[in-house]
């Protein structure tokens, strides 16, 4: 049998960046020079390498993902038979959610990146590029969605959450934990995700800006009338606990609602906006039955991105409550 054929595309991030003479680290690095860096992966794959950004993972952009999403769905229509996109760690987690919304191809797809830089001490890149190809290149992948591998660990893209700022070990998946692992150069899955993504339907024929605002102890959200005359077209309140806003704020976030379409996300990591339990003023129960579209498991984060891809397609109302009824259910 030939060896699989595997798409890297590199967008820059900490694994591309060397020290500059300014100081501190840039990207500097090529998807080439990433491979070259692993001479394991000949033994792995047949591979292909594009750069097609050279940016820090924070400063990569929604309409950035979806040239990334059609590249992807060109190439995974032909001879690739699957595809790793390095980047940032910074949004890791949003990229892989945005690439398994807009993503059509069953065929594996990764998202890596790395904490440490090429020329530090202990740099975790080269292992990472290695572990998320041989993931990217098992059959068994197919169909289970974009995943996150660092550290030897396999994340799904819904559940993927960057959970600290420096160690290897920075991402973990909220409540769920892992898909499985790479370990001796074979991949160990030990469970499969349930998957109820809605597709994104067409193209991104509109921007639209959502705002994310938290809302935690003593907030009477008096910045929310502002963000209609912003220029925003969507929001997400990160709430408190199980989905709770200060008393105070409801009034601003139900006008907001009049204006359009808000979701309910809370800052707590693990765990879902609740939807039938609690019944004060400012409560889930209390902001659905005026019209707040709860984000189920969804991190704000993700929730935000979510509703920016539906608003950009031209979604209704009606239609972005399903999107989230769908994606959401567990």
């Amino acid at each position: 049998m030939s060896a699989p054929r595997i798409l890297i595309v590199s967008l820059g991030g900490t694994i591309t960046m060397t020290r500059s003479d300014a100081g501190g680290i840039t990207p500097t690095l090529t998807a080439d020079k990433l491979i070259d860096s692993v001479p394991q992966l000949a033994g792995v794959a047949t591979l292909e390498a594009i750069t097609q950004f050279s940016m820090p993972g924070a400063s990569l952009s929604i309409r950035n993902l979806a040239d990334v999403a059609e590249l992807l769905n060109q190439r995974l229509q032909g001879d690739i038979d699957g595809a790793v996109v390095v980047q940032g760690t910074d949004t890791i987690e949003d990229t892989a959610f945005v690439l398994d919304l807009l993503v059509r191809s069953p065929r594996p797809v990764v998202v890596t990146g790395a904490m440490r830089g090429p020329q530090a001490a202990g740099a975790d890149g080269p292992a990472n590029i290695l572990s998320a190809v041989t993931v990217a290149a098992d059959a068994r992948l197919r169909g289970m969605g974009v995943v996150v591998v660092l550290n030897d660990e396999i994340h799904s893209a819904r559940w993927a959450q960057k959970s600290h700022t420096a160690l290897t070990s920075a991402f973990t998946s909220p409540g769920t934990g892992c898909m499985g692992f790479v370990a001796e150069g074979r991949v160990e899955l030990m469970m499969t995700p349930q998957r109820h993504i809605a597709p994104i339907q067409g193209p991104l024929a509109h921007e639209h800006a959502v705002a994310q605002v938290s809302l935690g102890l003593g907030e009477d959200a008096r910045m929310l009338p502002t963000l209609q005359g912003l220029g925003y077209s969507g929001a997400v309140i990160e709430g408190m606990g199980a989905g709770h806003v200060p008393a105070a704020s409801v009034g601003a976030v139900v006008e907001l609602m009049q204006q359009m379409p808000v979701v309910l996300c809370t800052r707590v990591r693990g765990g879902r906006v609740f939807t039938q339990t609690y019944g004060f003023a400012g409560s889930e129960m209390d902001l659905m039955a005026k019209g707040i579209i709860p984000c189920g498991h969804l991190s704000a984060s993700k929730a935000r991105l979510l509703l920016s891809l539906l608003l950009a397609t031209g979604t209704s109302p009606d239609g972005i409550r399903q999107a989230f009824a769908r994606t959401t259910s567990a």
